[in-house]
């Protein structure tokens, strides 16, 4: 039976990225620079006029069990996809990185595999359209009990929590790594979400999870207080709580222990996935039994690096980055 170091479990998203001008986007009716959640139909046609497209495996946990495999631990990513193109590509991609991916692509799907159309134009900005097809439909029979039960840390994504049968797919590994002694955390990632579900939010926070991680708005939307009151609050209720606050230092609690990490200011090329490598870094501090401080710096370092080019995923050494900042 394989153990892991991380498993995550997340929407399963292929990003799909093309080139464009600002004419193109005005004529599709693109918003520029942003993220946008289309429909089906909208999807089709978008990804039908995308020119010379290229694809990467995405979603914001898969991002980061990508990052940490880059790093070198054993990990596999828990998700949805249809056995179409899209799908067996996903499932593919996963594996040519040595993250394992245990669900089949459903054969029998009414919703084809999630994408994200990515158009880039000349000037670096990324405008986003994403389809969530049936990667959100993640629900209890996808978790399958011999991955999470024997994993050293579960990574929750907190997007998949929007529908009742993700809440039920959350619980159900959380208890599973649990009972085989591992530890389950979540990230908020996105302060309209944690609106719509807060109390199911807090719920969990308070009764399942051993980390939270979130920045200073899905913190502030989560007790719908002040920053210092929030993660006070969160402090009684969990564990470890981890805040970004974009540019500002990394806020990290531990009990009575509270710890700032400086960010490493940098000019980003592409805000993409910021948080999603910080969260890798943090894992695998978290994973190796670094301290709080090491395992924060490991995150602002990673989060640094891949702001420093266009896509989400590490284009270099990570371990050399923490080398180079005497992290390990």
């Amino acid at each position: 039976m394989t153990e892991y170091q991380v498993v995550g479990i997340g929407n399963a998203i292929v990003d799909v990225i093309s080139q464009c001008d600002d004419s193109f986007l005005d004529h599709m009716g693109i918003g520029k620079g942003i993220m946008q959640l289309v429909e089906r139909e909208r999807a089709e046609t978008l990804y039908a006029a995308m020119n010379e497209r290229t694809q990467a495996p995405g979603g914001s946990v898969g991002n980061t069990i990508a990052g940490l495999g880059n790093l070198g631990l054993k990990t596999a990513f828990i998700g949805r996809v249809r056995d179409d193109a899209l799908g067996r590509f996903y499932k593919a991609a996963l594996a040519a990185e040595g993250t394992d991916f245990p669900n089949p692509p459903v054969a029998d799907a009414d919703l084809p595999t999630s994408r994200s159309m990515i158009f880039v134009t000349p000037d670096g900005e990324r405008s986003m359209n994403t389809y969530l097809g049936i990667s959100a439909e993640l629900a209890t029979p996808d978790v399958p009990l011999d991955v999470v039960e024997n994993t050293a840390i579960l990574f929750l994504e907190g997007y998949l929590f929007d529908k009742d049968y993700g809440k039920a797919a959350f619980l159900k590994a959380a208890q599973g790594c649990h009972r085989g002694g591992g530890k389950a955390g979540i990230a908020l990632s996105d302060p309209f979400c944690v609106d719509r579900h807060r109390d199911s939010f807090r719920r969990l926070v308070r009764d399942e999870m051993d980390y939270v991680i979130g920045n200073q708005h899905e913190w502030e939307a989560l007790y719908q207080t002040d920053l210092d009151s929030a993660l006070a609050q969160a402090a009684q209720e969990c564990g470890l709580v981890v805040c970004t606050r974009s540019g500002a230092d990394v806020v990290l609690i531990a009990g009575e222990t509270r710890v700032e990490v400086p960010v490493h200011r940098v000019v980003p090329v592409d805000a993409t996935g910021a948080g999603d490598q910080f969260a890798a870094g943090f894992l695998y501090g978290y994973a190796t039994g670094q301290s709080l401080a090491t395992a924060g710096a490991m995150g602002c370092a990673a989060a640094s690096e891949v702001i420093g080019h266009f896509g989400a995923r590490p284009e270099t050494d990570i371990k050399a980055l923490f080398r180079a900042r005497g992290l390990i």
